[in-house]
């Protein structure tokens, strides 16, 4: 399976279409944020399936148990391969995702965010580092029987090797040539496989690129 899912951001659901369409012989799957399903909905979901790859939905779910496992109820019909929730959101708000979930949907959970860093964290109370986060929120969603986490590059080796059939996502990953922009923890692609990834979610090093379907060659040849 390529672990690469593009992160399909784009304000045009013409664009988006367009792009996956350009560069699905060099991807996994495709990823689709808040940003999207905000501006597109379940329509845009369902368009965007046409293109023939596992759809990854990006929502983030965060709020009281039941309200949570409702939302993840409404999106059942989209029949997403991946879904995240926030680890904050606790145990039992978790559990009651899975629950709901459809059967063939991973349920993933976000803990530490790739744009903040140990300063981020402690402006919000969170105590130690962000490492030290990753790991507890990791055990978290683990005990409360979700497939795996989202986490940085940084942390999946440690994870993976705590939690040895975990699905580990990791996002914010620029290839060595690309900047860094607002990613904070940021590795390569294969740096990320390496040390146990199942998915490699890029955006803007491919879909900004000058020739997208080279930009996104050049990342599966690396891998």
């Amino acid at each position: 399976m390529n672990p690469i899912y593009l992160a399909l951001d784009l304000p045009r659901l013409d664009a988006a279409i367009a792009l996956a369409q350009k560069v699905r012989g060099h991807i996994g799957g495709l990823k689709l944020g808040l940003e999207f399903f905000c501006a597109h909905g379940h329509h845009g979901v369902h368009e965007v399936a046409k293109v023939g790859l596992p759809i990854f939905l990006d929502l983030k779910l965060h709020d009281i148990p039941n309200t949570v496992a409702g939302a993840m109820q409404a999106i059942h019909v989209l029949e997403p391969a991946i879904v995240t929730v926030h680890a904050s959101g606790g145990r039992a708000m978790m559990e009651d995702a899975k629950a709901a979930a459809g059967e063939h949907c991973k349920v993933v959970a976000v803990t530490v965010l790739t744009s903040l860093d140990d300063s981020d964290l402690a402006a919000t109370g969170v105590g130690g580092s962000s490492h030290d986060q990753v790991l507890r929120l990791a055990d978290l969603a683990a005990e409360a029987g979700l497939d795996g986490i989202v986490c940085s590059g940084h942390e999946v080796g440690e994870v993976h090797r705590r939690w040895k059939n975990g699905f580990f996502v990791v996002p914010g990953l620029r290839p060595a040539e690309v900047a860094l922009g607002d990613q904070k923890r940021a590795v390569t692609p294969r740096q990320a496989r390496d040390a146990g990834a199942s998915v490699l979610v890029i955006g803007r090093p491919i879909s900004r690129a000058d020739d997208p379907v080279a930009a996104a060659r050049a990342i599966e040849g690396t891998l």
